[in-house]
């Protein structure tokens, strides 16, 4: 037994190698040398009474046509082969046998049951097309799936020049992408990569999938030494104040000459589609600025230091990227240079606890030459400790409570008795702005037995949306004085002075069922072969998988909570456990991550399509819908 193991240990270890192997050469060029050696080593025995085989086709989900020499591999490496001209492969394994007790197979102990030596899923790639490693063929759990067809999608691709209004060429620019991402159906900018230009103002973005993005450059600052003095030695990338005469840069150019970054042109790629765009910059003069920086009375600045002082520059003081300064922990002071414009400051550090700062600056000429050193003096701006924002929570429940009124958390390392509505609700804010400083935060830990108060810590200057998990009931609405938290972002200002969050919760839940027309066995069985955009769906053909998905969208009044169900083979389907509220229904044959559901404009596309249905607590509520087909 042990050298049988020792034996698949090392079979396994030396087929990784020739992957590996066979990989590297195939991205080097070397294909034909690299089938010719490894060929045998990566073929199954010939086909006999103890084996079976496993075969399949690679092609492009766009085209339809077969892809060459695109490398087939299992999860685990221990298949892995290069389609032929056809774009076919085939891969022979041994049959099942049956595993004695207590025996071992593929590091799984197995008693009297069958184990086989197949993959359980195979996967495709090959450069110019997308490579997503949970990209994932259907299961080969089902022995009846011996024909496998996989689909790869070519990549898109971004390529352009950044260009001067003169004839001069430009230096090496940034240029920044970011991707458009819908996440718990709201809109967010993400970064998706960065690149540098060549001599000839020259970029490409390779390897981006179908969606929407926007581009940017960084600033660049006038490299001319008779110009521009000594290199700040403070902020390594920044320059000195102390120059030799007019600075100049080129700020931030936003697609298609934008002045910021919401104001900038979207760039729609299509999946396999190359785009060509061009971005022109414009040399302005550059002043150095300098704002202090005052912490609060008992905290020096040079603590803040110790973990570092984040600065944000928003152009007009809308929010994006673009301009940038630092922190000068000699002066206490954010210092840099900037063009002339309307600036928000923002600075946030973690020293002795979160604390965060916002001022406006406005940059309007060169600075006045009688100030003595050359700098643009701004306002200053002050940090403030953030504030501890206390939570409420209302129990209007109907059923007793099984838990016993306590339960016992592992915290930080130690075990703490937990009590009232901490043992089933977690609270988090989450920020609505993309590029703000403040993060993710949530519910403080206990200091210990007894603390059951709830409150949130940490969250910097900004808007936030409210997020509410619970175990137990459900969440009937949230509140922060006036403000309808389930609705509207609540707005931390400096200090984190805001009313306290109120929470009711209930358990008197609704439920909604019935049946989607449309939906047929032949509709599951395809259901995990791909999207509309080539790549496979994340849940496969395969048990308990959905044959189509609901989703219960609250009305723009309604204290309804999102939901998202499941529906079975048969068409019918059961959402249990809904709050209460006002919701239209949508049938579709998949997931639909990207839908924006939390915005009216871009739903009203479906308006039409959709089936509204009013809930109130404890009712049970029956419908039939439509099946909508995205295809």
């Amino acid at each position: 037994m042990k050298s049988d193991t020792h034996r698949l240990s090392r079979q396994g270890c030396y087929r990784t190698l020739i992957v590996f192997f066979l990989l590297a050469a195939y991205l080097c060029g070397g294909l034909g040398r690299a089938q010719s050696l490894f060929a045998q080593s990566l073929s199954a025995p010939s086909p006999s009474d103890s084996s079976d085989s496993i075969s399949g086709v690679v092609l492009n989900s766009l085209t339809r046509e077969p892809i060459a020499r695109a490398l087939v591999s299992s999860p685990d490496n221990r298949f892995a082969m290069l389609t032929n001209s056809e774009g076919r492969f085939e891969f022979t394994v041994a049959k099942g046998e049956a595993a004695g007790e207590g025996s071992e197979s593929n590091g799984a102990v197995n008693a009297g049951r069958i184990v086989s030596n197949a993959p359980y899923t195979l996967t495709a790639r090959k450069p110019g097309f997308l490579t997503d490693r949970n990209n994932f063929g259907p299961s080969l759990e089902n022995e009846s799936l011996k024909e496998l067809t996989l689909t790869l999608t070519p990549e898109s691709l971004i390529v352009g020049t950044v260009a001067l209004p003169t004839a001069e060429a430009p230096d090496s620019i940034t240029v920044q992408i970011f991707r458009r991402q819908v996440r718990e159906g709201r809109v967010h900018w993400v970064g998706a990569g960065a690149t540098r230009s060549t001599s000839d103002g020259r970029f490409r973005f390779a390897g981006l999938s179908s969606g929407t993005y926007k581009l940017l450059t960084n600033e660049l600052l006038d490299r001319d030494p008779a110009a521009v003095g000594p290199v700040n030695p403070v902020n390594v990338g920044q320059l000195s104040s102390d120059w030799g005469g007019p600075l100049f840069g080129f700020p931030p150019a936003y697609y298609q000459n934008a002045f910021d970054f919401e104001s900038a042109s979207t760039i729609q790629l299509a999946a396999g589609q190359t785009q060509a765009v061009n971005l022109t910059l414009a040399k302005q003069p550059y002043y150095w600025v300098k704002m202090p920086v005052i912490f609060p009375g008992n905290l020096p600045g040079n603590r803040a230091w110790e973990n570092g002082v984040g600065v944000i520059v928003y152009s007009q003081g809308r929010r994006g990227p673009g301009f940038a300064l630092g922190y000068n922990n000699a002066d206490h002071s954010i210092e840099g240079m900037l063009p002339n414009g309307t600036y928000a400051i923002e600075a946030s550090s973690f020293a002795d606890g979160w604390m965060s700062g916002l001022q406006l600056l406005t940059v309007k000429g060169a600075p006045d030459p009688n100030n003595g050193d050359r700098k643009i003096n701004g306002p200053a701006l002050t940090m403030v400790p953030s504030a501890s924002l206390p939570v409420s929570v209302k129990e209007e429940f109907t059923s007793p409570d099984n838990t016993g009124g306590t339960t016992t958390w592992t915290i930080s390392g130690r075990s703490t008795v937990v009590r009232g509505p901490r043992r089933y609700l977690n609270v988090r804010l989450e920020p609505a702005d993309d590029f703000g400083l403040g993060g993710v935060v949530s519910l403080r830990e206990p200091t210990g037995a007894g603390d059951d108060a709830l409150a949130i810590q940490g969250a910097a200057v900004g808007s936030y949306w409210v997020i509410v998990d619970s175990s137990r009931g459900y969440v009937a609405s949230i509140r922060s004085g006036s403000l309808d938290l389930q609705h509207q972002p609540l707005v931390v200002g400096a200090g984190g002075a805001v009313s306290p969050i109120e929470i009711t919760m209930r358990d008197d839940m609704a439920e909604i069922s019935g049946t989607v027309d449309g939906v047929t066995p032949q509709a599951q069985e395809t259901a995990g072969a791909g999207a509309s955009d080539g790549s496979l769906t994340p849940y496969p053909t395969g048990a308990g998988k959905a044959a189509a998905y609901i989703y219960c969208i609250p009305l723009a009044d309604s204290s309804g909570q999102f939901t998202e169900v499941g529906v079975r083979a048969d068409g019918g389907f059961d959402s249990a456990g809904m709050a209460p509220g006002a919701y239209r229904l949508f049938a579709f044959d998949r997931r639909q991550p990207d839908l924006e559901y939390r915005s009216s404009e871009p739903m009203q596309a479906y308006d039409s399509r959709g089936f509204v249905v009013r809930v109130a607590g404890g009712q049970k509520e029956r419908v039939t819908l439509q099946l909508i087909s995205t295809n």
